[in-house]
């Protein structure tokens, strides 16, 4: 990925995301997962801290390695094991029907196939499992959305694949999942650029 992608960034990362909004977030997104775990995109780690003891193993898939001593400390520091493959999204390498709970958090902007992801999803959650979802994304506001469009390119330089105008229930809707829930908020102190979020819920199809 380059020098920049795989050491600078992933701290510029860690910097940014460490403020009090972004814990919140995390935290309250995670409360209610249990059981066999599944999260995309790992990143640093930084939802490791957030997830309850009810959680009884947690997997991750990352194509990247990033601050991977980091990462080793978080693990460490949870009751459950913490198992990540170094695969990309839109093949994991897991059986259907296997995971209680999925996680994704400011993942989808960056996945080359999100659709495909999203699909993969769908055929490793149990039925009546839950995929959450904490994503930036394209805005309702026409303005910002066009600023977003002219900016993407370089957004997507600097931030090493991210993109700031996916429309991500659409991308969840086009892989064949239904959202029961769907929160749109833009994030406090964040500009409305990279701060315009959906959070919500899918449950596995039985």
């Amino acid at each position: 990925m380059g020098f920049y992608c795989d050491h600078i960034f992933p701290r510029l990362m860690e910097w940014v995301m460490a403020g009090d909004e972004f814990l919140r977030l995390r935290r309250e997104l995670l409360a209610s997962a249990h059981g066999k775990v599944l999260e995309l995109g790992i990143g640093t780690g930084m939802n490791l801290p957030h997830y309850p003891e009810t959680v009884t193993e947690l997997h991750a898939v990352d194509s990247a390695q990033l601050l991977p001593k980091t990462i080793a400390a978080r693990s460490a520091r949870l009751p459950f094991p913490v198992r990540i493959q170094r695969d990309t999204a839109e093949t994991l390498a897991y059986a259907d029907r296997q995971f209680d709970y999925v996680v994704s958090t400011w993942t989808l902007c960056t996945i080359p196939d999100p659709v495909l992801a999203l699909q993969e999803v769908g055929r490793v959650l149990k039925p009546g499992g839950k995929f959450l979802f904490l994503e930036h994304g394209r805005s309702d506001d026409r303005k910002i959305a066009a600023w977003q469009d002219r900016l993407n390119p370089i957004q997507n330089v600097i931030g090493c694949g991210c993109n700031l105008n996916r429309r991500i229930d659409q991308l969840i809707a086009q892989a064949g999942l239904h959202i029961t829930q769907l929160d749109r908020f833009t994030m406090k102190d964040v500009p409305r650029l990279g701060g315009e979020m959906y959070r919500g819920t899918v449950i596995g199809a039985g």
